[in-house]
């Protein structure tokens, strides 16, 4: 196209785009463009961090053997703080307060250890799974991976490092008369279903975290009162016998004591199943099978805001 100007020149106007009046969804469409780091489907998404499973592993490693890279006892640390523990509340609650009536005390130190054991595993879980984002922002903003791989990596962390404990835990175990039997074959999927809970509710709070990281601050608060009502120092049945039953009932169904009640189930000998709720087995399975799904969509929803702002 060609007009005359005032002084008698023959101007030429540039040819309209074919790309106006495109909106930039027809524009990516168009030129085969997508959103940088936008969230992939479920499908895309699992198969990514499948593809990621060495580096979620080594990332675990690595933070495992730098935890205590600083203190001159190192990895003992891993075993000497939950027998620590362990110890402060058998003084407190089981001498001073008797939260062991009902129970001899061959069975109430190892019901007691077992249980600061594998609600520590959780507890741990769920607080490093709040810093998981929030805390490794550079990490996050520098590299592009599915960001999942970060609490998952932090509740292997904390499965490796119960895994060590655990060694601790047998000893203790076995000194207060409850030899290995079948029952111990048990402790493989206590761990499988409690794995699968703490990294579904790693990822929920990780989401949670990296939009407030002052989370962060309260969860010590939160997962102190937990542990209160989740029977690791004494007995629900025992201490809540004249309550209504179904106060007994919402306890012992929470999930940090129904992982604790099937593993001191089977690990300590003379801890029958009258100790454990109604339905245990399909509860544990329930718990884990909602946090791992339900945990994992809840993250996944929000893929394409981590480490932006």
């Amino acid at each position: 196209m060609s007009e005359t100007t005032h002084d008698g020149g023959v101007a030429v106007s540039a040819l309209p785009s074919p790309d106006e009046g495109l909106t930039a969804a027809q524009l990516a469409a168009k030129y085969g463009l997508a959103v940088s780091g936008a969230r992939p489907a479920v499908r895309e998404y699992v198969r990514q961090l499948w593809g990621r499973r060495h580096f979620i592993l080594a990332f675990s490693r690595a933070k495992l053997t730098a935890q205590y890279s600083q203190a001159k006892l190192g990895q003992l640390w891993q075993v000497a703080t939950p027998l620590l523990n362990a110890f402060v509340y058998f003084m407190i609650f089981g001498v001073l307060l008797n939260a062991s009536r009902g129970m001899p005390k061959d069975v109430y130190i190892p019901f007691l250890v077992t249980g600061v054991f594998v609600f520590t595993f959780t507890q741990s879980s769920v607080m490093s799974g709040v810093r998981a984002i929030s805390g490794n922002l550079g990490l996050v903003r520098a590299l592009h991976f599915p960001r999942a791989s970060l609490p998952i990596s932090f509740a292997l962390q904390q499965l490796q490092q119960l895994l060590y404990s655990m060694l601790v835990m047998f000893v203790v175990v076995i000194g207060f008369g409850s030899y290995p039997d079948a029952s111990w074959a048990l402790i493989v999927p206590v761990l499988i279903l409690q794995f699968a809970f703490n990294t579904g509710l790693a990822l929920v709070f990780a989401r949670a975290g990296a939009k407030t990281p002052d989370l962060a601050q309260l969860m010590p608060f939160v997962m102190r009162t937990w542990m209160y009502a989740s029977g690791v120092m004494f007995s629900i049945p025992v201490f809540l016998a004249d309550k209504p039953q179904w106060v007994a009932n919402v306890l012992q169904w929470n999930p940090a004591a129904i992982y604790m009640d099937l593993m001191r189930f089977a690990l300590i000998e003379e801890y029958g199943a009258e100790n454990l709720p109604d339905h245990v087995w399909a509860v544990a399975g329930g718990w884990a099978l909602l946090l791992a799904v339900g945990g994992f969509l809840y993250f996944w929803k929000a893929e394409e805001r981590y480490g932006r702002g």
